[in-house]
């Protein structure tokens, strides 16, 4: 979880540091938005093969890795001198997201008793929304205060503490079942998987399509001052921690409704923000609804894939990563093109838009009585 928390806080981190970060470089919010779109890209291609290449090794052993390459990532960032160099960490980033989401994101069932690995899976994506809550405010705190730089170091630091505690406290966890290419292959044949992925595709789209943006929106259009944004992200991550329990409670028993009400939930902030985000008291109360909604997103996503192939977990997981990260690439490349030529209110509105098409698939798969196959 602490690993989790460590890489979507990294990952994140440039949302509540755009404007500055761009204004550093001479760069617009758009360009700016790359650093959200790189790590997204390389942890799509990495999820796969990264996860099939080490199939053999340790499991334990190549967390460790990743992480040690994620505080090499902040500390880069921090040093970075030109904006080039701030994209190559990001490359880095994305390499330790696909790797260590994969195998992390479904340990769960060798961690704890199957009867409590619904929970565990709870506990591990509850660092999404912890993301948020301290990780993301907290950076955008220390970037106000001391400049985005040291946000970064602040943030490579804490990652090797997490590497000290991954390899004291973690069992070694020796791979019993290497995830191949003929399996993943054949769970894209998987009526179900498919489903996950255009679901999966569409709500994430929709929510990083315009929550890479949030800053800029509260600026323009709330007109809300740099130190006040921290405070409403800080409301978001903190709706975000309920969601995940909330969401993580229900998609066991009913994952469709489930991840169709994040979407929808999702789908009306985003809508009505540009006309009710114009006051504090309507952009505070549609991102406490955004941030519950979509605190259930990443735990409903991962239960998708994993009841579409109960019989391989790592393989999910990694597919579950690469959907989920190229997907927040698209959103974030989409959403900057967006934004350079329109308004955030546009960037807004068309992701909501994007939320509505998930409900609609998802009452596709209500309509056509898609069974889950049986664990064997």
């Amino acid at each position: 979880m602490l690993g989790i928390f460590s890489i979507v806080t990294t990952e994140i981190l440039p949302i509540g540091l755009l404007t500055s970060i761009g204004s550093s470089f001479t760069i617009s919010d758009g360009m700016a938005g790359l650093m959200m779109t790189m790590p997204g890209f390389l942890a799509a291609v990495s999820a796969p093969v990264v996860t099939v290449a080490t199939g053999r090794i340790d499991r334990r052993v190549m967390l460790g890795v990743f992480i040690l390459l994620l505080s090499l990532a902040n500390f880069l960032a921090a040093a970075a001198s030109s904006y080039w160099l701030v994209l190559i960490s990001r490359v880095m980033v994305g390499v330790t997201i696909g790797g260590f989401w994969s195998i992390g994101a479904g340990l769960a069932g060798q961690l704890v008793p199957a009867k409590s690995v619904g929970r565990a899976t709870s506990v591990i994506f509850s660092a999404v929304p912890l993301g948020s809550v301290l990780g993301v405010p907290l950076g955008t705190f220390i970037g106000d205060i001391a400049g985005w730089r040291t946000a970064f170091l602040v943030m490579g630091g804490f990652t090797l503490a997490v590497l000290v505690l991954l390899l004291a406290v973690v069992p070694p966890l020796p791979s019993d079942q290497a995830t191949r290419l003929d399996v993943l292959g054949s769970m894209l044949r998987s009526v179900n998987t498919r489903f996950a992925l255009v679901m999966t595709f569409l709500v994430v789209l929709a929510h990083f399509g315009t929550y890479t943006y949030i800053a800029p929106f509260l600026e323009q259009i709330t007109h809300v001052s740099s130190g006040l944004i921290t405070v409403y992200l800080l409301i978001y991550g903190a709706a975000g921690i309920a969601g995940n329990f909330l969401g993580g409670s229900t998609v066991g028993r009913y994952p469709r409704s489930t991840f169709a009400t994040a979407a929808a939930l999702i789908a009306a902030a985003t809508l009505l923000l540009p006309v009710l985000g114009q006051s504090d008291a309507g952009a505070v109360a549609l991102l406490v609804v955004w941030g519950v909604a979509y605190g259930a997103v990443p735990v409903c996503s991962q239960t998708w894939f994993s009841k579409a192939a109960p019989d391989s977990p790592e393989a999910s997981s990694v597919l579950f990563t690469a959907s989920f990260q190229a997907t927040i690439s698209i959103g974030a490349l989409v959403g900057g093109a967006v934004l350079d030529r329109s308004s955030p209110s546009t960037v807004m509105v068309l992701g909501g838009l994007a939320a509505v098409f998930m409900v609609l698939v998802a009452w596709a798969h209500w309509a056509g009585r898609f069974a889950w196959p049986k664990a064997s």
